[in-house]
């Protein structure tokens, strides 16, 4: 019972914002802007850039909520406008670049990665790799999405992806190994 409620107050708090009732759109973002922000922030670096990422995707929602048709998830549906926010605003700073060539990738490599790293060492890790890696890595690895759909919403070929994917992987292993190993006293060479 409690779960149909919840839902249904969901329901009428989306409806009563998509009819500009600033009550309801403020309390629908102070809901979800916790969780859109890390979004945002998986893709952009700077924190109060993905806070102006995050932002105009808020806008976005609102101005276009009575788009949004109770089919599927509401988080879902915001996740999608910050992904594709991120995007648009790492394009108009023209810091997505993706590498050309294609590298043949076996889909049963598996990336042996055990650590006992923190999670905001990998974040640091994640935004030390390049635009386009981070770009695919993110949105495969956390986000979810399949190969077809980063080719699509990136505007890139599908082997395109899967080769930034591979790369970015490689690299923060190597990344995730070093810091290990300096972290362990294993690193002889410093580097």
């Amino acid at each position: 019972m409690k779960v149909i409620q919840l839902h249904s107050h969901n329901i009428a708090l989306i409806k009563k914002a998509a009819e500009n009732n600033r009550e309801a759109q403020h309390r629908l973002y102070e809901a979800h802007a916790p969780k859109m922000l890390s979004i945002c922030r998986y893709y952009v670096k700077d924190i109060q850039k993905a806070e102006e990422v995050m932002l105009n995707g808020f806008f976005k929602v609102f101005v276009n909520l009575k788009s949004f048709k109770n089919e599927g998830s509401f988080e879902g549906w915001l996740r999608r406008i910050m992904v594709r926010e991120a995007i648009s605003f790492l394009r108009q700073e023209k810091k997505i670049e993706f590498s050309v060539e294609d590298i043949e990738v076996n889909p049963e490599q598996v990336n042996n990665i055990q650590t006992a790293i923190e999670v905001n060492e990998i974040q640091q890790h994640i935004d030390e790799l390049p635009e386009g890696y981070k770009m695919v890595f993110v949105m495969y690895a956390i986000e979810g999405y399949k190969h077809h759909e980063i080719a699509s919403l990136l505007n890139i070929n599908e082997g395109t992806s899967k080769s930034q994917l591979f790369k970015a992987r490689q690299l923060l292993q190597y990344k995730i190994n070093k810091w290990n190993n300096i972290n362990n006293g294993t690193d002889e060479m410093g580097g």
